[in-house]
């Protein structure tokens, strides 16, 4: 095993003979796992992923699970491989970390520069131990990710690290070296991320698609990890579907649906309409702890709408005037004769029955997410005070006074404390699982797409 230094890390930047894999689309049963810190925890750009696949793959059913533990560095995710990654049988894992392994503080006082060698040596051997148990596991396809960014150029008091971002570049070399150096595939959100902070920093000085602590990303920057993820396994610009109909031929041209003109005429023209997807729905709430960043926020930075959420219909030769789209017999929405020929993408009309369904699709799936989380503050006392007292899943009354013991003077311990009395119940988690299961289980009966009969009507 070769120890890490200062000249090796840039020879690691110098590039390599092996190229890493192209991140595939998941298919049909797979189970991704992904690893990874406290932006893992949270959970949005996970679920976020699953419900681009919930919604636009809706025949193929796909788990994905979280194993993020807040405050995590690579070496800690390896010292809890084998109890809580492992025995959720995961097919694909998706590691990403460096955020914590550079640390914070140390780099206002003196010797911060030694301090970030130091880290970022310890963070790539202690990376080369999960690496080996990674190569022994053949059911296990892993996927390398980098960390998002500490926004370190945002005008914000707040958590000000000089050059801890410095410090981030040098563990995504390795990263990447890695994934090349394996053939496995590899995701930058770093870089991406860091652009669209810099760009937009020069009109706002105070923007992040970060979060107002540099480090947290908000429901926008989650959207925009998601769509970076999706972007490399190259489902882009693949659209929920694609109708252009000829209103006076009742001719129809078809991508991803199937279409049935029942009416045609340069006055209107009426078809029924089975897509294969569902639009991508989006929410307008914030969710990450003292972060009031929406997924709206990444509309205006970053063109999801454009690379994911395209159900465009057009109709050609229809006599000039206004139209009502009706769908199911209900008015949606008016559009001049020139907008419909140029076309209208569908997915932003958020009173259509097929984004009300996408809707109930994220409702559940956000549901889901939230019993999840309460699993994963489970494991986190787990991994970060229980193992260390010997009491890994000991759960008795013994670890329960002296976990409480704890908390009266650790912060963090003291958060978990609400879940964890319920939690330390194995009849409780159970229940938990159970209802996630449930919830999945439901979600994939309600996000199959339906045939929907649309009406374009003059406007009299």
């Amino acid at each position: 095993m070769k120890k890490i230094t200062v000249g090796f890390l840039l020879a690691l930047t110098a590039g390599s003979q092996v190229n890493a894999q192209t991140l595939k689309p998941f298919k049909n049963g797979d189970k991704i796992a992904f690893v990874g810190n406290s932006i893992t925890e949270a959970g949005y750009y996970g679920s976020n992923v699953w419900l681009y696949y919930m919604t636009r793959f809706p025949e193929q059913r796909i788990t994905v699970l979280n194993t993020g533990i807040g405050g995590d560095v690579v070496g800690q995710m390896n010292a809890r491989f084998e109890d809580d990654v492992l025995p959720k049988k995961p097919n694909v894992v998706v590691l990403t970390f460096g955020m914590n392994d550079t640390g914070y503080m140390e780099y206002n006082q003196a010797g911060a520069e030694e301090f970030a060698k130091k880290k970022v040596e310890k963070s790539y051997n202690d990376y080369l131990l999960l690496e080996a148990k990674l190569k022994k596991q053949p059911s296990i396809t892993p996927v390398i990710m980098s960390s998002s960014p500490y926004d370190e150029t945002m005008k914000n008091k707040n958590n000000y690290y000089k050059d801890k971002s410095k410090a981030m570049e040098q563990i995504v070399a390795f990263q990447q070296e890695a994934a090349k150096k394996n053939g496995w595939a590899y995701v930058d959100l770093f870089h991406p991320m860091t652009e669209i902070n810099l760009r937009e920093q020069k009109a706002k000085p105070e923007f992040t698609i970060t979060g107002p602590d540099r480090i947290h990303p908000g429901r926008g920057g989650h959207l925009i990890m998601a769509a970076t993820f999706l972007k490399n396994q190259g489902l882009a610009g693949k659209p929920v579907a694609k109708i252009d109909i000829d209103a006076k031929k009742g001719t129809a041209v078809v991508e991803n649906a199937k279409v049935e003109v029942t009416k045609k005429s340069d006055a209107g023209v009426s078809f029924n309409y089975l897509a294969n997807a569902l639009p991508f729905p989006i929410d307008s709430v914030s969710g990450v702890w003292e972060n009031p960043q929406t997924q709206a926020d990444a509309l205006a930075v970053y063109p999801f709408i454009e690379e994911f959420n395209q159900e465009l219909l057009k109709v050609k030769n229809l006599k000039k005037g206004n139209y009502n789209l009706i769908i199911d017999g209900k008015k949606i929405s008016t559009f001049s004769a020139d907008s419909l020929a140029k076309g209208i993408n569908m997915a932003l009309l958020s009173n259509t029955p097929q984004y009300q369904q996408a809707k109930a699709v994220m409702y559940l799936n956000d549901l889901r997410l939230d019993l999840e989380k309460k699993l994963r503050e489970y494991y986190w006392l787990q991994f970060n005070y229980f193992k260390g007292e010997d009491l890994l899943f000991a759960d008795t009354e013994l670890a329960f006074e002296k976990v409480n013991e704890e908390a009266k003077k650790n912060w963090f311990v003291k958060s978990k404390m609400g879940v964890y009395q319920t939690a330390r119940f194995p009849e409780v988690r159970k229940m938990w699982q159970e209802n996630v299961n449930q919830l999945t289980d439901r979600i994939y009966e309600i996000n199959q797409p339906k045939s929907h009969l649309v009406e374009i009507v003059a406007v009299k």
